[in-house]
């Protein structure tokens, strides 16, 4: 019991107390130092502990099988985001590839190894290992760790952020809980946030107006 409280104490203040401390400007806003920081210290706790089997960290094997089908599945949701914003803000529609293509590129480039492999590490292969003790290995752990990883995003100040984070954690869960491959998550995870900053929803993820 004592265990578990602490557990629980612990997964609030990581996933819930620092995103407030930052979005009510507590601590400064440092998106990137903070998430490698966090990634770096969420790697050693995996290194260190005994039950966590570090081929989840690759699993190669675990990607072909599952390829196809996150392929297939990703496909249809970039489909329906991308045709959301032709139609309800199509002036955003490859804003940013039009005004600065430069720039673009390097977030191709920079954003899945600087953002999304050390937010997986965190928001998957960290928070489903160490916090299944709180949640179980089932739909509730999928659910925790989609609402942690959508609820940092409120250091952007706004709900579109967050909205889609959700939806996106709950499937980066999904992916991460039935190939037990970390990259294949990460490669769900870039896929998503890459055609994010080229259809022009990329503000919502790097400033924003309070919620």
């Amino acid at each position: 019991m004592i265990r578990f409280i602490l557990l629980a104490a612990e997964f609030c203040i990581v996933f819930a107390g620092l995103p407030l401390l930052i979005y009510y400007k507590i601590l400064p806003n440092f998106p990137i130092p903070y998430l490698l920081l966090m990634a770096l210290a969420a790697f050693l706790v995996l290194h260190y502990d005994p039950s966590f089997d570090s081929a989840r960290l690759t699993n190669w094997p675990g990607i072909r099988p599952h390829l196809v089908p996150l392929l297939l599945r990703d496909a249809v949701f970039l489909a329906i985001l991308g045709v959301g914003v032709r139609l309800f803000a199509p002036d955003l529609l490859f804003s940013l590839l039009r005004r600065a293509p430069v720039l673009w590129s390097a977030i191709m480039l920079l954003y899945p190894l600087l953002s999304v492999y050390p937010q997986e590490l965190i928001y998957r292969a960290f928070l489903m290992h160490r916090y299944q003790a709180l949640f179980g290995s089932g739909w509730a752990l999928l659910v925790a760790s989609a609402l942690a990883f959508g609820f940092v995003h409120i250091i952007f100040g706004n709900w579109l952020a967050v909205g889609l984070c959700v939806i996106g954690g709950f499937l980066f869960s999904v992916t991460y809980q039935q190939s037990g491959s970390l990259l294949l998550a990460c490669l769900d995870h870039a896929l998503f946030g890459n055609f994010i900053f080229t259809i022009g929803l990329g503000k919502f993820f790097y400033h924003g107006t309070r919620m």
